[in-house]
């Protein structure tokens, strides 16, 4: 996939391309079917798939106090758009400039000059230009005048009805809810970052764990224990993962998240790592005795084998 963070970067021979325009945050399963039907409409008529998304939330620049919180980094959506088949992705600054431009402009700058857009595939409450000036029924004059035809995305609903989106898998992440967030998403949550030092506490006990570095790539779930995946340089393991400030001890630092991988001992210090949350077990406890705690997490790691489709520890 070809990824351009500017129109600077688009050359000037690229298209004649099929366009969809959005936030894709997390890239959850509503967004891979209109991917899936926009590499369809490309190939049908030649064209090159090609997604116009964002760098930030126009809300963090417009009112961020009313900004949600990312689901997945700008690298992470790089990497998903590309596995669900886009051939190019313009990932735009949303700026101010790029906030006061008027509809005309974003049209003819974008679509027109730059991606040489023939279908425009949008929702039918699409918005775009200051202030949210532009509405489809202005995009379909747009393409009269420039020669693209605009087509509407249908709402994808999950089992249940609901429509899936972002906002919904925030929803299932704050609650803990990770085996509905990865049916929206369509995959398991996942955080990444790299692995840090700690307290050396979980050795102790017998249960090594990796340490992340705060602030990870990702939208981090509620706080307890998961049972999870660990994935570092391709290989996957099953791992038992925590959330939390681990309540036993003093002095522990606000919102740890460390993964304890199962039936191997790995030096992790240095790596980028990612987790993959499969199902929510406990919440965060304290316990009155090392004894207690230790029990807890032995309990935790026959939870994990069961939940990831494990034989019993021998």
């Amino acid at each position: 996939m070809k990824l351009y963070d500017s129109l600077d970067e688009v050359p000037a021979d690229f298209g004649p391309s099929a366009v969809t325009i959005g936030k894709f945050d997390g890239v959850h399963s509503g967004h891979r079917a209109v991917i899936a039907e926009l590499r369809a409409m490309a190939e049908a008529d030649g064209l090159v798939p090609t997604v116009v998304t964002f760098d930030r939330h126009p809300l963090a620049l417009i009112n961020p106090g009313l900004a949600p919180e990312r689901l997945i980094s700008n690298a992470q959506k790089a990497e998903r758009l590309e596995a669900a088949g886009v051939q190019a992705t313009l990932s735009l600054p949303f700026d101010e400039a790029f906030a006061a431009q008027s509809p005309d402009e974003f049209v003819e700058r974008v679509l027109v000059n730059a991606l040489k857009a023939r279908i425009v595939f949008v929702g039918s409450d699409f918005r775009y230009g200051h202030r949210g000036e532009g509405n489809v029924a202005g995009l379909i004059e747009e393409g009269r005048r420039f020669g693209f035809e605009v087509r509407l995305v249908d709402d994808v609903r999950t089992r249940e009805g609901r429509r899936a989106s972002s906002t919904w898998i925030r929803e299932a992440l704050a609650q803990g809810r990770v085996e509905e967030a990865a049916e929206v998403l369509g995959t398991p949550a996942t955080v990444r970052s790299i692995v840090v030092p700690g307290e050396k506490r979980g050795r102790e006990l017998g249960f090594p764990t990796a340490n992340l570095r705060p602030n990870p790539e990702g939208l981090i779930p509620a706080d307890g224990v998961y049972a999870g995946w660990l994935t570092v340089d391709g290989v996957t393991y099953p791992a038992a993962i925590s959330i939390g400030n681990n309540p036993t001890f003093e002095g522990v630092p606000a919102r740890q998240v460390e993964a304890y991988v199962l039936d191997e001992d790995i030096d992790l210090y240095g790596r980028t790592v990612e987790l993959a949350f499969v199902k929510y077990l406990r919440g965060m406890e304290k316990y009155d005795s090392i004894e207690a705690l230790v029990a807890a997490l032995r309990k935790d790691v026959d939870d994990t084998r069961a939940a990831l489709g494990m034989p019993p520890q021998p």
